[in-house]
């Protein structure tokens, strides 16, 4: 039986990147996030400072994404934001990943929405303001004084890029398998998410 994907999608300062690492690493699977930039700045031929910057510029349409998802090199050579094409590079490059991997760790990027009919195991990591504010600081490097602004405009950016390439609510709780606070630690939340996600793949084989 295939076992469905890990998503993760977080919050800024929660330590999603480093908590969706761990689980992976428990269950020696690979786990994919800034990867996918690289992938992507190396197929479409831009530095990844442009590709990245792409990444967190509010896309244009999701219904006229959608309709040139089925072909991702047809939409790099039409006139479309950059934006846009990037998702839909991006999308095509995630999709080759699971072609051959089956089952791994994503970090952002619209995972869930993208490997949907894939299966998927849905994670949202979130965490109190204070506690974020403190970790961009200790972890990231940001000055104190700008880690609360810094935080809601990345927290902004991403929700903005998840709803309108997705078509759905970043924080619907509903549309995750498991929701975390990552308050409580980061190895107990990857714990967390291993026998979440095993005991999900126990009950699908009954």
């Amino acid at each position: 039986m295939k076992k469905p994907i890990i998503t993760i999608e977080r919050q800024y300062g929660s330590g999603g990147s480093i908590i969706g690492k761990i689980a992976a690493e428990k269950l020696g699977i690979s786990c994919y996030n800034r990867q996918i930039l690289d992938m992507t700045a190396e197929k479409c031929g831009y530095d990844k400072s442009k590709i990245e910057a792409a990444e967190e510029t509010v896309p244009t349409s999701f219904l006229y994404s959608l309709m040139l998802s089925a072909n991702p090199a047809r939409a790099m050579e039409n006139n479309l934001p950059l934006s846009d094409k990037v998702f839909l590079m991006e999308s095509k490059i995630i999709n080759e990943i699971a072609d051959k991997e089956r089952q791994f760790v994503i970090i952002g990027r619209c995972g869930s929405y993208i490997l949907e009919d894939r299966g998927c195991f849905n994670v949202y990591i979130y965490a109190p303001e204070k506690f974020r504010a403190a970790r961009a600081v200790s972890e990231y490097g940001v000055q104190a004084s700008r880690a609360e602004a810094i935080m809601k405009k990345a927290d902004k950016r991403r929700e903005t890029f998840f709803n309108v390439n997705t078509g759905r609510s970043w924080q619907d709780k509903e549309i995750y398998s498991l929701c975390l606070n990552s308050e409580i630690g980061d190895e107990l939340c990857a714990d967390i998410i291993v026998k979440a996600y095993t005991e999900y793949n126990k009950n699908l084989a009954r």
